[in-house]
């Protein structure tokens, strides 16, 4: 039990309480006093409005699931279904024309198009390399990675021959993005030589670089004859380096595992280090001791010899936890929890309050603004929820109103199917929608859990809602004014060792429309800078069809007439459950809420919650519908265990699931699936949050 103390009739973890009193409401000069008897009358109002919403859910939910049971056995009436939701409220009318009217957005994400990362706020080291991946190296990009097709670079010391392709390959680069007169860039001796086709690219120089831009992302070619790549180089260029990721998540929601009050006093204490910009972590790398810190902006010369500075970091929004969970940290008047979304609003933008009071070392927001990604909203009234609860958060705090704008995470299926209304309920602070096709694929199988058996995961990704899913967002984003004024963003690439391959794919995000799509590291960050090089996206947004109806999106993926075989569906089953383990027995043991879990075929794929929520549903799914038993479920949780075990051998740190059956992890494994029905909207945190627990508590 933690230490509490109270405030305003609020009981309140008292480390919590002292760090936001003496690190928060102290250095912006607020009373404390007043500060609490307003958070707890804004608790008053909110966490009632909070509980009415989540009620709503189970009882659009359960009418859905009702209206499948009445129906087993027949087709599926397309129209007679749409009619259904929309009588039962689910679906609700378009709004009339509207543009958003946000104001005071940053250029990273209002006119400039380029990646993005999310990165884990309770991991110091991780949320450092991410705000500093606004820059980072094409050469040690190439070298290091399959995104370079020549022969893997020899072990053991610098590697003259894959270095050689890497330079070629640089040089193929600037050509395309910065082309020059009558010749090559490969065939410059010097920083002096060549004629750029376009000369306003050429924006400056500093010591020893030429500073360049194209598409609006920066490029800065390194001479330097002192370094060994630059000795060994005719014209003496030592590196390129790119603009990349323009825009960093710090995620306090799908990517971590905080359950108490001690993991949210870490995810603050860290977002306090990035936005006061003094955040830094030491660790132990080849025998010696090494500090990170947050990096610097640049300096350079104009052409006119007029001096400017580029931001030296990503530009940082936080994303808060949806509207379902509550967390012991504060206990209400009546004892209860306190919803930890709206804890996180209050004090997310406490801290980053100080940025708009200009009290960092580099300053995140140059336009005065706080930037929240909210997830797992569904529908337009709980985007009205949160429109309201950032208004009183920004009376609490006494800033201006629409200082906190709002990324929408378009993840659920109320939420698509009503996205324009959802959009309009926050019009005049979103900055940001996206789609995920893991979450949403989630909720697809909860809300249709009793329609019939799903189709099997990877035909998913053909399946008709998903292609009208990903094609509507951005079309319904650009028809409501978002394009010049917000993201409008993609999906993850899972797969951080496949660079390679994510060079070929992920173009196809810039293709759909989209002016950012998440990456999973700073190297891919700095790799897929390179496809908003290649295609204008505010060109191609202009190009783009109009809104598609309804009907596809609310297609089923259902397996209608699938005769599986013993084989696909033990093949599918287990693939569900190695991946269900591989994470659970890291979330659950370890408290790591994202990581690159290998998979089925040993491939290291990112996964967070959201890839658990797909796993265990689908289990869920095939289950209810007799397509598999629970006997054949243990067998392959049992099977997978093993492998599980195998391929984290190496940890030191590692609990073997194989032994421990009724253990934390393994125990929640098996809730998620055998309770997955019944879990709300099918989210994972209410199982995983009670076997966190257990676990922490010994």
């Amino acid at each position: 039990m933690t230490d509490m103390t109270t405030r305003a009739g609020l009981a309140v973890d008292s480390r919590l309480a002292s760090f936001l009193e003496s690190e928060v409401l102290g250095p912006l000069g607020r009373d404390t006093g007043a500060f609490w008897k307003g958070f707890a009358a804004l608790l008053a109002d909110f966490a009632p409005r909070n509980a009415a919403l989540l009620a709503k859910r189970e009882s659009l939910q359960a009418q859905i699931d009702a209206w499948h049971m009445e129906r087993a056995g027949k087709p599926h009436d397309a129209e007679g279904y749409k009619a259904f939701l929309t009588q039962i409220g689910y679906l609700v009318p378009e709004p009339g024309d509207f543009t958003i009217g946000t104001q005071n957005v940053d250029p990273e994400i209002a006119t400039m198009a380029g990646p993005q990362l999310v990165v884990p706020i309770l991991n110091a080291r991780f949320l450092l390399n991410a705000a500093n991946a606004r820059w980072g190296s094409l050469y040690d990009a190439f070298y290091g990675t399959d995104a370079l097709d020549a022969a893997p670079a020899r072990p053991g010391g610098y590697d003259e021959a894959r270095g050689a392709a890497v330079i070629a390959r640089g040089r193929q680069f600037l050509d395309e993005a910065l082309p020059l007169v009558d010749q090559s860039w490969a065939d410059l001796e010097n920083e002096h030589d060549g004629k750029l086709q376009d000369e306003s690219q050429y924006v400056g120089k500093t010591d020893k670089s030429l500073l360049f831009c194209n598409n609006g992302l920066h490029i800065e070619v390194v001479f330097d004859s002192n370094t060994p790549v630059g000795a060994g180089d005719k014209a003496g260029i030592a590196d390129i380096i790119v603009e990349a990721a323009l825009t960093t998540i710090a995620d306090c929601e799908d990517s971590v595992a905080a359950v108490d009050a001690e993991d949210k006093l870490l995810a603050y204490t860290n977002w306090l280090g990035i936005i006061r910009g003094d955040l830094s972590e030491s660790f132990e790398k080849g025998g010696k001791t090494l500090t990170r810190t947050l990096a610097g902006d640049k300096s350079y010369t104009a052409p006119d010899g007029s001096q400017h500075m580029l931001p030296g970091r990503s530009l940082m929004f936080v994303r808060n936890v949806g509207h379902l969970m509550t967390n012991p940290a504060i206990r209400l008047p009546d004892g209860s929890e306190i919803p930890e979304g709206i804890m996180d609003a209050v004090f997310t933008s406490g801290i980053s309050t100080l940025d708009v009071e200009g009290k960092g070392k580099f300053g995140n927001s140059r336009k005065g603004s706080i930037y929240i990604v909210k997830p797992k909203m569904h529908g337009p009234e709980e985007c009205a929820f949160t429109n309201d609860l950032f208004d009183a958060v920004e009376d609490l705090l006494q800033l201006p109103r629409h200082t906190i704008k709002v990324g929408v995470m378009d993840e659920e299926r109320r939420t698509s199917a009503n996205l324009a209304a959802c959009i309009h309920a926050v019009k005049d602070r979103i900055v940001f929608i996206n789609t995920g096709f893991l979450d949403r694929t989630g909720d697809e199988i909860h809300t249709s859990m009793r329609a019939g058996p799903m189709l099997r995961k990877g035909a998913m990704k053909g399946s008709d809602w998903l292609k009208a899913y990903e094609a509507r967002n951005v079309a319904i984003g650009l028809k409501h004014g978002l394009s010049g004024k917000a993201q409008i963003g993609k999906g993850m690439w899972a797969a951080p060792d496949l660079m390679g391959q994510m060079m070929v794919e992920k173009i196809g995000h810039l293709k759909a429309g989209a002016n950012t799509a998440w990456v999973p590291s700073p190297t891919a960050a700095t790799l897929h800078a390179l496809h908003y090089h290649q295609i204008d996206v505010f060109d191609v947004q202009k190009h783009l069809p109009e809104p598609m109806g309804l009907d596809a999106l609310l297609a089923i993926p259902l397996a209608d007439g699938a005769n599986w075989s013993e084989e696909e569906v033990r093949e599918e089953l287990d693939n569900n459950c190695q991946g269900l383990l591989g994470y659970v027995v890291r979330w659950v043991d370890q408290g790591v809420g994202c990581s690159k879990v290998p998979d089925i075929n040993d491939v290291g794929l990112m996964e967070d919650r959201a890839t658990l929520r797909i796993s265990s549903q689908h289990i869920a799914n095939w289950l209810l519908h007799g397509v598999i038993t629970e006997a054949q479920v243990m067998d392959s949780l049992a099977r997978m265990a093993a492998k599980v075990d195998a391929q984290n051998a190496g940890d030191p740190l590692y609990t073997p699931l194989t032994g421990n059956e009724n253990g934390p992890a393994f125990s929640a494994a098996k809730d998620l699936i055998f309770k997955g029905v019944e879990q709300p909207s099918g989210y994972t945190e209410p199982l995983l949050h009670h076997w966190r627990q257990v676990k922490k508590a010994g």
